[in-house]
Parts: C-alpha cells; sequence; structure tokens
C-alpha cells in the first residue's frame, strides 16, 4: 500500500459543490441504510462468495480449550464485520462522489461475505456473536458519518487507515488461533487479503493521511472493542 501510486486527478473534486438530493433520495438512503443494519445484525446477511473455510478439510480445533479460544476470536473478528458494515454503509450516505459512493458499496459487498462467513463458523464452534453488536454498530456508525462529513479525502483516508489496523489486527489472529482450527484460518487468512486490498483502493483514490492523534484514538477504540467483544 505504501507503495501505491495516487490517482491523478482525483476521482472526486470537493471544490465543486454538488447540487443537493431530492428528498426521495434521501428517504431511499435512509431506508437502505436502515435495511442494511437489520441485516448485519439479526444474521440475514448471506454471502456472495464461498466461504474459504469449505476447502479448509480439517473439522477444527478438539480440544474444549481450543474451540473456546477460536470461537472468542471469531466473535471478534464477527464484531469487526458487523462495524465495518455501519462504517460503509454510513461513509457511502454521506460521500459526495457518486464514485466513491460506488468504491464503498463494492468493498461492503466483501464485508458482507466476511460477515456470513465469521457467523457461520461461530456456530460451527458452538459460539455465538457479541451480545453488545447494536452498540458497536451504532457507535461504528456514527463514526462514519464524522468521517464522511469531513469530505471524501478525508473520508477514504479514514478507511485507508481502518483497513490498515484491521490487517494487523488479523495478522495478530492468525498467529492465536489454534493451529489445527483450519477453517477459521482460511477465514482470517482471506479476510485479511481483502482489507488490504480495500485499504490500497482508498489510498490509489486520493485518501489523505489522518493526523496522528487521529490514528491513535481509532487505535484505541478498536482495541477496546476488541477486548470486550473477546468476552461479551
Amino acid at each position: 500500500m505504501k507503495g501505491a501510486a495516487r490517482a491523478a486527478p482525483f476521482l472526486f473534486s470537493e471544490s465543486l459543490p454538488l447540487p443537493p438530493p431530492s428528498l426521495s433520495r434521501v428517504v431511499d438512503s435512509l431506508l437502505a441504510a436502515a435495511d442494511e443494519a437489520l441485516r448485519a445484525l439479526s444474521g440475514a446477511t448471506s454471502a456472495a462468495r464461498p466461504s474459504p473455510a469449505r476447502d479448509a478439510g480439517d473439522p477444527g480445533p478438539a480440544r474444549t480449550q481450543d474451540r473456546e479460544l477460536s470461537g472468542r476470536l471469531m466473535r471478534v473478528n464477527h464484531t469487526g464485520e458487523v462495524c465495518a458494515q455501519a462504517l460503509y454503509s454510513a461513509q457511502s450516505l454521506v460521500a459526495r462522489s457518486p464514485a466513491i459512493k460506488e468504491r464503498f458499496a463494492a468493498a461492503a459487498r466483501d464485508e458482507e461475505d466476511h460477515l456470513a462467513w465469521t457467523q457461520t463458523r461461530l456456530d460451527e464452534l458452538g459460539s455465538r456473536p457479541s451480545l453488545l453488536n447494536p452498540a458497536w454498530y451504532a457507535g461504528a456508525f456514527a463514526i462514519g458519518i464524522a468521517a464522511g462529513l469531513a469530505g471524501d479525502r478525508t473520508n477514504l483516508g479514514f478507511v485507508v487507515e481502518t483497513e490498515r489496523q484491521v490487517e494487523e489486527h488479523l495478522t495478530a489472529h492468525m498467529e492465536e488461533l489454534p493451529p489445527r482450527d483450519t477453517k477459521s484460518r482460511a477465514i482470517v487468512d482471506l479476510m485479511r487479503e481483502d482489507e488490504a486490498r480495500h485499504g490500497g483502493m482508498a489510498y490509489e483514490a486520493g485518501g489523505q493521511s489522518l493526523p496522528l492523534p487521529v490514528r491513535g484514538v481509532m487505535r484505541l477504540a478498536a482495541d477496546v472493542m476488541r477486548a470486550i467483544a473477546y468476552r461479551v
């Protein structure tokens, strides 16, 4: 991602005001956002791509403590995907550029796959999603709105930093997951590839680097979410 060249010219221009959307478009967008929230929180999201766990072969960790560890880690990943749905939904809702909206929509479709894969894996491990997922979704949605209102370049920069931190987090999970749990590891590995691609997309589209204090707050918030979702 560091070596990626910025797109020139940018896919948007924040200096050129766009006409305000019509009331019907606003209502349609809000209804779509509400539908996305209900599907993400109800477990009704379905994957367009087959789960990478399908061909992993091994049935998973045999020891009780290994199954519990995998379940907790995958619950954290599932919560992360709930937050991803909220972030992309909110960021797309307030993005100025139609091209950026479409890029967010494409990334969100990948995240829907991740959400469905992690939900299925939780079921297989006899685990459950975080009980606080509605709160995580609401918080992530509010953050996404704030990032989007700051402008498209900041909006994209937020994606770059978010995906960079998520990629680091998933790499750590690859080291923590039990070696026998090849199904969970296959899911996390492909998720990591997708997140890196999303971050690269946002960088090449003109995402600007966020200030260090903002990046630090983002990391702290993510650490708090992961610590609580691991237990609750």
